[in-house]
């Protein structure tokens, strides 16, 4: 993905470990550990937010636009060459209901 995260570089010229901020930002560790290394797919405004306000820093010290190829999942890259088919609802054209038969007609 083009967009780096370089929450390791802040955290260090901090000198503030992960655990501390996730403390102060109210997210989880976990969360904070898939961020650090790059692995988030998305980062919600109120986290950034959070993020910058503890850090003291504009979002701009924590992400970086890198140009170079993005980086899709092979599902992704079959969705993008087909539309994907309308759902359909109710039964496939020419099965009949079962609850209804001759012998029991229904509501005209």
């Amino acid at each position: 993905m083009p967009i780096r995260v370089h929450l390791d570089r802040v955290l260090l010229d901090r000198r503030m470990s992960l655990t501390e901020l996730a403390d102060r930002v109210g997210v989880t560790l976990a969360n904070l550990s898939i961020l650090k290394t790059g692995k988030a797919r998305a980062v919600r405004f109120s986290t950034l937010d959070a993020l910058c306000r503890e850090l003291g820093c504009q979002p701009g010290d924590l992400l970086a636009f890198e140009p170079g190829p993005a980086e899709t999942d092979s599902a992704e890259d079959d969705l993008l060459d087909e539309a994907p088919e309308p759902a359909r609802r109710g039964r496939p054209r020419g099965v009949r209901n079962p609850l209804r038969s001759p012998l029991r007609p229904g509501p005209k």
